[in-house]
Formats: structure tokens, sequence, C-alpha cells
């Protein structure tokens, strides 16, 4: 049934006149009429009797109006929601990401999003880089935003996002009040916190391998998975962590953010988005584009 007679039908109902119905529709009333005695012969029924009053709906029209409305208001949303689809405006994007990407990229991308796609709804996933993988190889995500470089199968896009560099985070206790740059030797007399070395091996050593140009042996006193069980184990007086330098916007009780100042041969500490070439272009592309608007 075409969706256009429902229409006509609906404004010849709530006019009460085929002519005013026609000029609502901007139609001529003939062609208005022969649409509607289509739409009766295809229901089987009488739907207007015409009066002096104008266009009378019958009891068959009465009883079927609201239906009507609901069906024909339940397609038009839905060829919107298609066609916002299409134009990348709406449906499900699944994200996973870093704690890095959480206090600029993330924020940044959605204003972004809500003003140009208020439609599209992102499902977001905090990962560490290895689950990230694993999931875009397995489809479970559409966009990772992980640290650089990274091990992945498959062709991808790539665009890195941030590239931060290195700041110390220390016990509060450790150095003395108002200090606040350490060198390379005080990180490796007090031990490294870090991330474990599977979940990013060529950052864990980049690392270090910079220890062991300053001549250093630095050791790994605590390994931790998250950003913040990394600054909870500095808090509690476990060793020094190496992050990136927007960790200073967290305030942490127990921790104090110092500048490494030898630190020249310390890697960046790199976000990226990577997502599948093969994915259709729009959503994923759209979000990619915002994560980076302003920069």
């Amino acid at each position: 049934m075409d969706i256009r007679r429902l229409e006509e039908f609906i404004a010849v109902l709530d006019t009460g006149s085929l002519s005013k119905a026609a000029e609502k529709l901007g139609v001529a009333q003939p062609a208005l009429s022969q649409s509607l005695a289509r739409l009766e012969r295809e229901l089987g029924v009488k739907l207007f009797q015409r009066s002096r009053r104008g266009a009378e709906p019958t009891p068959a029209a009465r009883q079927i109006a609201e239906e009507v409305r609901r069906g024909v208001f339940r397609i038009v949303n839905a060829i919107d929601a298609a066609q916002a689809i299409a134009a990348g405006r709406a449906g499900v994007l699944r994200v996973g990401l870093v704690s890095s990407a959480l206090i600029d990229i993330l924020p940044r991308a959605l204003r972004v999003l809500r003003d140009e796609a208020p439609g599209l709804r992102i499902a977001l996933r905090e990962m560490s880089n290895a689950e990230q993988a694993q999931a875009l190889s397995r489809g479970e995500i559409d966009v990772a935003l992980v640290h650089t470089p990274v091990a992945l199968s498959g062709v991808m896009h790539e665009k890195v996002l941030m590239r931060e560099r290195l700041v110390a985070a220390v016990p509060q206790d450790l150095l003395p009040g108002g200090q606040d740059r350490v060198s390379m030797a005080d990180i490796a007399r007090a031990g490294l916190v870090m991330f474990p070395h599977a979940q990013l091996p060529t950052f864990y050593e980049a690392v270090m391998d910079a220890f062991r140009k300053e001549g250093l042996d630095a050791e790994i006193v605590q390994e931790a998975n998250r950003t913040l069980t990394v600054l909870a184990c500095v808090a509690g007086g476990c060793g020094i962590a190496l992050l990136p330098s927007w960790i200073r916007s967290l305030d942490f009780a127990g921790v104090r953010y110092c500048e490494v100042a030898d630190g020249a041969r310390l890697p960046s500490f790199d976000v990226s988005a990577i997502w599948p070439k093969h994915a259709v272009a729009g959503l994923a592309d759209d979000f990619v584009r915002a994560c980076g608007a302003g920069q």
C-alpha cells in the first residue's frame, strides 16, 4: 500500500474537506479524489461520505484512523532513521578505548557528535590494547582508541590523535617538599611501576632501552594494567611510574607529578584511532574525525 495514500486519508480526516486537504497537500482535488477511491478499493471499505459539511468519515474510517496514524508515524520514522544511518548521522558505533582517551579525546568527540549526529549511539568499552586488538579481529568493536604502535591483524586505517611526553608519578613522601623534577637515576633507584610487557610491548621496551642508554639498570618493581591501578601502586610507595603528561589533570592522593630532567631518550605516549578499512564509510570515519576536531 502506498504511504502517500495513507497520508492523504489522514489529511482529509483532519481537515474534513477534500478541497482543504488538497490545498494542504499541494495536489489537485480531482487527483486526491481518485487516490482516495483507489485506497477504498484496496481496503474494500468506504472511507468518506460527501455532505454539505464536507467529507464525513464513515464508521470504518473512524475505526482505522488511529491505527493508520500510528502506522504512518512509524513508517516515516523508519524512513528518517534509515536515511540518517545512510548519512552517518544515526546508528550504533561500538568503540573500545584506553584510559588515556578519556581526558580530551572522547569528550571532544562526544561534544561534536552530539551536535552533528544526535541520533548516533556510541557504545563505549574501556579496554587494554590487547583486549581491543582481539575485539577488532572478532568484529566486537568498530573503532579502537589504543596506544600505538600495536600489532593488529587485518588491513586497518590509523590516525594518531594524541602524542604525549612522559612525566614521573612519584610517591608523595619520596621527595623533599617543593621538588618538582627527578632524574632517570632517581627513578632507577626507586624502581618502576609499569604496565605489563604483554600489554604495551613496544612502549615497555622503549622505556627500558632509554634507561640502558643512560647506563642505568632500572628494575620493574610492580606491574599494573590500568592507569588508576598504577597510581594506586605509586601512592602505596611501590615505585615511580612514567605516564603521559595528561595525568597531571588527575589529583591522586599520595602522588606527585614531576618532570624528568634528563628524559629526552624516553618515548612519547601515543593514542591512535584504528578501524578496519573494509568498514562501511560513515560512522567510524565521522567518529575519528570528531576525535581530532580542533587539533
